[in-house]
């Protein structure tokens, strides 16, 4: 029953933006860091952007591939997470998978398809 469900993704021109949502069920995301994963077919997956714990501070990073353009975000009162991307690019096309983790849990999402084309 505990799960993550990753909504929000879709089709758009490069430049455009998307929000993707990661909702929890089951468990309570409030102690858990977060990250958000892309794998695209044939290459490795890559990490996009973390936040640590509400209780640690919520800090955030990104790699140098998406920093300025893509924002990580935490609603705690909603169970969810979110990922706002700005200035899609068509190498941002993948499948992105929600992550939260503590000491002794790894959850992972299913994830949603993003694909940026003209």
């Amino acid at each position: 029953q505990l799960q993550l469900v990753e909504s929000g993704g879709g089709s758009v021109q490069p430049g455009g933006s998307l929000r993707l949502s990661c909702a929890a069920s089951g468990f309570a995301l409030d102690y858990y860091a977060i990250a958000w994963f892309r794998q695209a077919p044939g290459k490795e997956r890559e990490e996009v952007s973390c936040i640590s714990s509400s209780s640690s501070g919520g800090s955030t990073n990104y790699p140098d591939s998406v920093k300025g353009r893509f924002t990580i975000s935490r609603d705690d009162a909603k169970n969810t997470v979110y990922l706002q991307m700005n200035s899609l690019k068509p190498e941002d096309t993948a499948v992105y998978y929600c992550n939260a983790r503590d000491l002794i849990h790894d959850y992972w999402g299913q994830g949603t398809q993003v694909t940026v084309s003209s």
